[in-house]
């Protein structure tokens, strides 16, 4: 019982700083995940207002006919 006391005291520190360094990695992995969803979400949201405001724009000029090819009558 003395040589598992001895293996013991010898291996439980790397042990224990091994499972501290997973327990560290685990959680910054989780939070760039989650990160990058919250990134993603906002730029899907932005980019669906700014096509909104874009869709909702006229060109300048739009009622001058400004722009616009001449028909072919008009040729």
């Amino acid at each position: 019982m003395d040589a598992f006391w001895d293996y013991f005291s010898v291996l439980a520190p790397s042990v224990g700083l091994a499972l501290i360094f997973w327990l560290v990695m685990r959680s910054v992995f989780r939070v760039d995940t989650g990160e990058r969803q919250a990134k993603a979400e906002h730029e899907e949201r932005e980019a669906r207002q700014w096509a909104s405001e874009r869709a909702g724009r006229t060109s300048p000029g739009a009622g001058s006919g400004a722009g616009t090819p001449p028909a072919k009558d008009q040729e």
